[in-house]
């Protein structure tokens, strides 16, 4: 079985489950862009379109998540956990206002999980990102 690749604290979840609520289907990107690339933004599935690079990460609570194909690379051997910090502050993403914010923390792949997803996943940019789960 492979691991996931990402995965979201029952606070994030929570938060995730409040946001669809109010604004409908979500979509998360990580860029790894200036500004606020390194952490998962949240938008509305309506409001950001997936590009052509992108790597689709995983999908949770019917909620894609997506990476920049250049930051794929960084986090490539890596499970992010995403998670909730108080403190909103300036953001694009759905949760500012209500002054939290969603982050992402790391944890490497052992060897096997590694060689595990090496073994089942196209490399990135081979395969083509989809919003759908």
């Amino acid at each position: 079985m492979l691991p996931d690749r990402v995965v979201f604290t029952d606070r994030a979840l929570e938060l995730l489950r409040q946001l669809r609520a109010q604004h409908g289907e979500l979509i998360f990107h990580l860029s790894g862009g200036c500004c606020e690339g390194s952490a998962p933004m949240c938008f509305r599935a309506a409001d950001f379109r997936v590009g052509q690079q992108d790597v689709l990460l995983g999908v949770i609570d019917g909620c894609p998540f997506h990476v920049a194909v250049a930051h794929f690379r960084y986090v490539a051997r890596c499970q992010l956990c995403i998670d909730v910090v108080d403190g909103g502050g300036d953001s694009f993403s759905l949760e500012a206002v209500d002054g939290v914010r969603f982050i992402a923390r790391s944890r490497l792949f052992d060897d096997a999980e590694a060689a595990a997803l090496a073994a089942a996943e196209p490399a990135p940019g081979q395969r083509q990102a989809t919003t759908s789960p």
